[in-house]
């Protein structure tokens, strides 16, 4: 099976096209390269002896797109590019909405144009917005209480993927709702780069850590949770490269939909806490007032990932501390 990965070089990209080549998959990736670096397909071809064919095309350039398709004869694609800086989302709404729903219209249509019919997308649990309840299925009901552009572009996504299903009837969807990837390979060469300001704890962490930040800020410690900060659902990478492997050889007509997470809460101090026992070092942070629209606890509930996938997390947080050490210090040798 041949299969395109929109977004390849980036953090979860790159570590499902590892899983998907190790498993005798064809793989070619698309990047535009805004928020990843080209030498992570040398990195890939070092871990597996494959090196994918690379096409630099973005999703609002629908010549190239076009031009790509007929050259690839692809059987299914995986659709992780987009933008993703939630504060950023908020201040650059249009920028948002254009890239993310517009971009992927145009790969729609590029599919459809080309006679591809399987898509595999990378959703996010803020689609489920503030359900009032810390354990998330996929029967909620979703896009209300949603607090960012960024989260809404990822439930009209949704939106129209099911559209299309309705309207055709052999359009393959599947849809996987992201907790919080964490982690690196652990061969250490390939992790989370991110070439903008990151916003998510761990690569925060991370430059807290190498001294590029001075010190992590903890939003509120008043939450009702056993240590009062935050607690989320916290997947490694690597598991969650595999539900990708795992959702292709299970994929059906209509639209399929599937959280990936661990089904198990971690506080922002349980991750600095696992994150300086593996390090051997102290982080530097400091409480500071909550964020608006933070909610107290979220976790996945990944029982039917489980049950029709056969898939389940493998790997716990000391793995991902582990690897993540492992991949900074790959970083400094450089």
């Amino acid at each position: 099976m041949k299969v395109l990965l929109t977004g390849g070089t980036g953090y979860i990209g790159s570590h499902t096209a590892i899983e998907l080549i190790k498993l005798g998959y064809e793989v070619e990736i698309m990047d535009n390269l805004f928020n990843s670096k080209i030498t992570v397909l040398d990195k890939i071809e070092e871990i597996t002896g494959v090196k994918p064919k690379f096409y630099k095309v973005d999703l609002l350039d629908k010549e190239g797109m076009d031009k790509m398709f007929g050259e690839g004869g692809y059987d299914l694609v995986i659709h992780f590019a987009g933008l993703k800086a939630v504060g950023e989302s908020v201040e650059k709404p249009l920028k948002y909405y254009e890239n993310n729903v517009g971009g992927t219209i145009n790969l729609l249509e590029c599919m459809k144009k080309h006679g591809v019919n399987k898509i595999v997308f990378s959703s996010s649990a803020t689609v489920y917005g503030d359900q009032g309840v810390a354990e998330l299925t996929e029967e909620m009901q979703t896009g209300v209480g949603i607090t960012n552009p960024y989260g809404e572009t990822k439930h009209v996504i949704e939106e129209i993927l099911k559209d299309v299903a309705e309207a055709e009837p052999d359009f393959e969807a599947t849809i996987l709702r992201y907790f919080n990837p964490v982690g690196a390979h652990p061969s250490g060469l390939i992790g989370e780069d991110p070439n903008d300001i990151p916003n998510n704890l761990m690569p925060i962490i991370m430059k807290v850590s190498t001294g590029e930040i001075e010190k992590l800020k903890v939003y509120g410690d008043d939450y009702d949770t056993p240590d009062g900060t935050g607690i989320r659902d916290y997947i490694h990478v690597v598991d969650l490269a595999k539900g990708h492997v795992a959702a292709i050889e299970k994929m059906k007509p209509g639209v399929s939909i599937y959280n990936l997470g661990t089904g198990k809460g971690t506080s922002v101090l349980e991750m600095v806490a696992a994150f300086e026992k593996a390090s051997g070092k102290k982080l530097p942070y400091e409480i500071v007032g909550r964020r608006a629209g933070d909610l107290a606890e979220i976790f996945a509930n990944p029982s039917k990932a489980e049950k029709e996938l056969d898939w389940k997390t493998e790997l716990t947080i000391e793995d991902a501390m582990n690897d993540t050490i492992n991949y900074l210090e790959h970083l400094a040798k450089k």
